[in-house]
């Protein structure tokens, strides 16, 4: 008896790591089945739209328009903008079907240097620095309720958004399943927290509480640096319109329900945006709004004493789903670009245990501990969004360059011809303008940043020195099995 049953657990066992290792080798593990319909795009939307951006942008767009009618048309404006930007993106992921974001695309119409600058940047600056924001965006709403009627101490939130990326980053290490569930409750929580806000404001509207929309243009400034800046600000809350693109591979029927997604799901964030900022209003001046640390608290405290304690808490869900989902979709990029051999092989590695990419997630978390050290979000978002659209500017350029120098591609979705221009003169504008006119060192840093991604491409990538080499053998062995990651099977294209 016991022979048998001895054989009988090793078999089960042998069982278990044969379809563990099936499964650690297939491309399933970091692309998966067709299995995101109509419904679940306009989820995937709304869900990685809605973070912090809109709990915490209201003050910025404000405090560079300084009036309650510009701060509600650039509102409207960035939902327009973000709109037609992933109708662009809804073409050349039709088109050009491969995981990535921006990535691929810009690796057909220009080559491998804008992808390697792209990835460089997104590596290192845009994905880190946007989860360091959401995770002090969260750290803000957490600490507020402790320290009544004055701003929490800078270490306590940096302390607490450190403690938020390690957590998110070990959850997202540990497993897809855990990480995904996590996401589910956090965007449930977060579409409550939208509409408790939405209902009070209509609810104080409809008692007559209109006093800060009289003359609402009245005092404003406007000029084109301010304006830029604000829509940095808009846009930035926005940010999450192109992440459908991640995941093309997945959609049932991608050509229905890739733009039918973003047909729905933008301009339903664009109205849940707007109608956040008329209840915000409602029941505070722009004085007061600029003055608040934390603009739904401030909400909260006046429409639903007793019951205030709903909104932070609520606001602190919403911003731990936006920086989990953040962290969440990490892997595809460095993956894509580990496979092209634009960055350490390491970091397109997936643990054979746990089915994910654990060195990725854990670069980012470490990454985004670094940004939030020094970083204050204002500045942070500011050029977070400089060279984020960059990078989207090119990605809608593209489009238009391989109109005219790859016509034989088919094109499911086709866009006007317009709405890419337009897209790329507002980019130009977007990245130009703050720098003409209110010109400051870190735009500077940043361009140099993203130039000097050259020098290491010509030294790592294009002459390939074998010193590197044998200096990140040794690092990548030991990596591999202090975490126990493999690399990927390679994809038949």
């Amino acid at each position: 008896m016991g022979e048998e049953s001895l054989k009988r657990r090793k078999g089960e066992d042998k069982g278990r790591e044969d379809r563990q290792s099936i499964q650690s080798h297939e491309p399933q593990t970091m692309n998966l089945q067709k299995q995101v319909g109509l419904i679940s795009g306009i989820c995937m939307i709304v869900g990685t739209i809605i973070g912090s951006g809109i709990f915490v942008s209201p003050k910025s767009v404000l405090a560079n328009v300084e009036a309650v009618g510009p701060c509600l048309t650039i509102w409207a404006a960035c939902g327009v903008l973000a709109t037609l930007g992933a109708l662009c993106f809804a073409e050349l992921g039709t088109m050009i079907t491969k995981s990535g974001g921006e990535y691929p695309y810009l690796m057909e119409a220009f080559g491998p240097i804008p992808a390697f600058l792209f990835s460089w940047t997104s590596l290192l600056v845009t994905k880190p620095s946007s989860f360091a924001i959401i995770c002090l965006s969260f750290a803000e709403y957490a600490s507020a309720p402790f320290y009544p009627g004055c701003d929490p101490p800078q270490a306590v939130i940096k302390c607490l958004a450190a403690a938020a990326i390690v957590v998110i980053t070990i959850v997202n290490s540990l497993s897809v399943k855990l990480g995904s569930y996590l996401q589910n409750f956090l965007t449930a929580a977060k579409m409550i927290i939208v509409t408790i806000i939405i209902v009070s404001g209509i609810v104080l509207l409809a008692q007559g509480k209109t006093d800060n929309f009289k003359d609402s243009f009245k005092g404003s400034k406007i000029s084109v640096s301010s304006i830029s800046l604000a829509f940095y600000n808009g846009l930035w809350a926005y940010d999450g319109w192109n992440q459908l693109n991640y995941i093309t591979e997945e959609l049932k029927n991608p050509y229905r329900n890739l733009p039918l997604s973003i047909i729905i799901g933008i301009p339903l964030v664009t109205v849940c945006y707007v109608l956040i900022n008329v209840s915000y209003f409602t029941v505070m001046t722009s004085t007061e709004l600029l003055q608040s640390q934390a603009v739904a608290v401030t909400f909260g405290d006046r429409v639903l004493y007793p019951a205030s304690w709903i909104v932070p808490l609520f606001v602190v869900f919403s911003t731990l789903g936006s920086a989990n989902g953040t962290c969440f979709t990490a892997g595809r990029l460095v993956y894509v670009a580990g496979r092209e051999g634009h960055v350490l092989k390491i970091l397109s590695y997936i643990s054979v245990k746990r089915l994910t990419p654990a060195p990725a997630i854990i670069f980012y978390g470490a990454i985004a501990i670094i940004y939030v050290i020094p970083g204050d979000i204002n500045s942070l978002i500011n050029y977070f969004s400089f060279a984020v659209w960059i990078f989207y500017g090119l990605t809608v350029l593209a489009l238009i360059v391989m109109r005219f120098t790859r016509k034989e591609l088919k094109r499911p979705i086709r866009v006007p011809i317009i709405i890419p221009v337009i897209v790329t003169l507002v980019s130009i504008v977007l990245v130009l303008a703050p720098i003409i006119s209110a010109p400051e060192l870190p735009y500077l840093y940043c361009t140099l940043f993203i130039l000097s991604g050259l020098i290491v491409y010509a030294l790592f990538v294009h002459l390939k020195f074998r010193w590197a080499q044998k200096i990140s053998k040794p690092i990548t062995m030991h990596l591999q099995m202090l975490l126990e990651v493999v690399p990927e099977e390679d994809v038949p294209e």
